[in-house]
């Protein structure tokens, strides 16, 4: 079962926000006027785009970008997405984005979680998750995990009780 503690927000110190596991990786979020669809809520296309975004920040933040992906010439790839859209927002919206890696057999393959929490209430707007499947980027066929990948990404792993 999932941590439900309610944990205070260093970027929302006014609110409390129950994140499903602790420690999140944070990506704070808002709805431009692009991103707002016909009806007046924010695209669930956008919802996808930041979990990439927050995805990123989250790896770069544990020691690899994209620069150390392509010299080690692999990439954790997107297997299978999944996300459950909960609430709408609306423009202007302060949002939160966290993201985990809950999971992972050491060799192939890890599992991310993302949940968007609106800053003012703290309500659970939408919940992610990746299957992730380390790759060869050169050849796009599955590799096992890396050193490098092993000591930056499994420390991180979050456990899901």
């Amino acid at each position: 079962m999932p941590c439900r503690r309610a944990l205070q927000c260093c970027l929302c110190p006014g609110a409390a926000v129950n994140w499903d596991y602790p420690a999140p990786h944070v990506l704070p979020v808002r709805p431009a006027a692009g991103d707002i669809d016909g009806l007046d809520h924010t695209n669930n296309a956008v919802y996808v785009r930041w979990c990439e975004q927050a995805g990123w920040s989250h790896s770069v933040a544990l020691g690899l970008d994209l620069g150390a992906w392509r010299r080690l010439n692999r990439a954790m790839a997107i297997g299978h997405a999944a996300y459950d859209y909960l609430l709408p927002t609306g423009l202007g919206d302060e949002l939160l984005l966290g993201t985990w890696l809950v999971a992972t057999d050491g060799r192939l393959t890890m599992e991310r979680r993302f949940q968007l929490v609106r800053a003012a209430d703290g309500a659970t707007v939408m919940r992610g998750r990746w299957h992730l499947v380390c790759i060869e980027i050169d050849s796009g066929k599955p590799r096992r995990l890396p050193p490098a990948f092993c000591a930056a990404y499994l420390p991180a792993v979050v456990s899901q009780q």
